[in-house]
């Protein structure tokens, strides 16, 4: 990674309390969309290696879905919000208030409220740290796809332009009673992003 030189223990304490934050501000966002309580975790947050990253979801022949947008302004980037193709079933369960197994394919319905989600968590988290560090981050329409890992790769990574040797993963936990669901938040900044961001916390 280009700028790993710096990524101290500081740094990713600080990138944990924004996940935090920014979590916490979604799971309210979450119930007032639902009117239900849905509680969200970070079991963790670190960098991962590109090569190696998105093996945390499954191998590229994995059916995934994706919620995808890209971030303008300060601390330009990509945003994807991943869940297994098991996980997204069980995600629209659990909105729809279904007991989990019940829903078997992925609908239209099921689709639109996938993205949705994706969107509030999204926009939730860059507004906190947005919030923090008085940034200027806009997001752009997310877009929705449930496809192949290696086909979602394709289309959105490499075309999409230039990045860090390394991203941001940040585990996202979704629990409700008994429940738990998992699924990955990926910031992908572009080269001297994160610079930006670590300087807008005084931490250049």
């Amino acid at each position: 990674m280009a700028e790993s030189g710096f990524m101290s223990d500081m740094h990713m304490d600080a990138l944990r309390e924004i996940c935090n934050i920014g979590l916490g501000n979604a799971a309210t966002a979450l119930a007032e969309l639902l009117q239900k309580k849905i509680d969200i975790a970070v079991p963790q947050a670190c960098f991962f290696d590109f090569d190696e990253v998105f093996s945390l979801v499954g191998g590229l022949e994995e059916v995934v879905s994706c919620v995808d947008l890209s971030l303008e302004g300060d601390v330009p980037g990509t945003v994807m919000f991943m869940f297994t193709e098991q996980s997204t079933y069980d995600l629209v369960d659990m909105l729809m208030g279904n007991e989990l197994g019940t829903t078997k394919e992925l609908d239209e319905l099921g689709q639109s409220a996938v993205s949705e989600i994706g969107n509030v968590l999204t926009g939730s988290f860059i507004n906190a740290i947005g919030g923090m560090t008085g940034l200027n981050m806009n997001t752009t329409v997310p877009m929705f796809a449930f496809d192949m890992l290696g086909a979602l790769l394709s289309t959105s990574l490499v075309a999409s332009g230039y990045w860090d040797d390394q991203i941001l993963v940040i585990e996202t936990l979704f629990y409700q009673n008994n429940d738990r669901i998992k699924g990955h938040f990926f910031l992908l900044p572009e080269t001297g992003s994160l610079s930006s961001l670590f300087a807008a916390l005084g931490m250049a």
